[in-house]
């Protein structure tokens, strides 16, 4: 797991920084201790963006859809903690908005983990 001071660069070359994020072992481990250093040139499988008070749901929901393009994604959640929802993104999948859930599951990908959104609100 990694927190937003950790960065990766995509496939197209941007680099990127999610609020959290998460990556298979065996992925990690395939990277160089060089490239662990800098912006890992790898996409997470599971990434995580806060929506700020300053941050336009619009802008937000491109870099998601950025993320959704790369080899290796497989989970994205966008959460709005103002309008108390999640957009949560899954690579070729449309996107589903949950309003107002007391809990989101990271099934498949993360199994077992469930993040209780009643203290994110």
């Amino acid at each position: 797991a990694f927190s937003s001071s950790t960065g990766f660069t995509l496939s197209t070359g941007a680099k990127k920084s999610p609020d959290a994020s998460w990556i298979k072992l065996e992925r990690w481990n395939s990277l160089s201790q060089e490239q662990k250093e800098k912006f890992a040139p790898i996409c997470p499988d599971f990434v995580v963006k806060l929506m700020s008070p300053l941050d336009s749901l619009k802008t937000l929901q491109a870099k998601m859809t950025e993320y959704m393009e790369e080899p290796g994604v497989k989970l994205g959640w966008l959460i709005d903690r103002k309008q108390k929802k999640v957009y949560i993104y899954r690579p070729g999948m449309t996107t589903e908005c949950l309003e107002n859930p007391h809990s989101v599951s990271g099934e498949p990908v993360l199994p077992g983990f469930v993040l209780n959104m009643q203290k994110v609100w």
